[in-house]
């Protein structure tokens, strides 16, 4: 039973942009590290200025991304988010509220680095992300 979730979960991430150019070797890693969930419309996913604990990819659903009480974006599937404060250490550069219910694949802190070191390219796939991120936010 195991061993059909994880490929569910790998045919998930396979849909997901950031890991499109992946291998089935290193979709299976990121598979048994990403934690399924859902939320309920409303839900505060993340919060600004608090510790960011997970790394979040959107399977199904919306949300929206507000700045000091702003909406500044909108996310959907596909899109992820949680990346900053896992790669500064520092706090949730803004709030992500559920729009819809929503369908997540969440990998937690504690799995992020060793997921950067088992998944080749990740990292530069995170960079170019970030770097649009920064552009478009300018």
């Amino acid at each position: 039973m195991k061993a059909q979730k994880q490929t569910t979960k790998r045919d998930l991430l396979k849909k997901v942009p950031l890991f499109s150019n992946l291998s089935k070797g290193n979709l299976d890693e990121i598979a048994k590290i990403a934690d399924e969930t859902e939320v309920s419309a409303g839900k505060a996913i993340a919060k600004e200025g608090e510790t960011g604990l997970e790394f979040v990819f959107i399977l199904e659903g919306q949300a929206k991304v507000e700045k000091h009480g702003k909406v500044v974006n909108r996310l959907a599937p596909h899109d992820f988010f949680g990346e900053v404060a896992i790669i500064d250490g520092r706090p949730r550069t803004a709030t992500v509220t559920a729009e819809t219910d929503m369908k997540l694949l969440v990998v937690e802190s504690r799995y992020f680095a060793r997921l950067l070191e088992k998944t080749p390219g990740l990292l530069n796939e995170i960079m170019v992300a970030l770097c649009k991120y920064i552009r478009d936010a300018g």
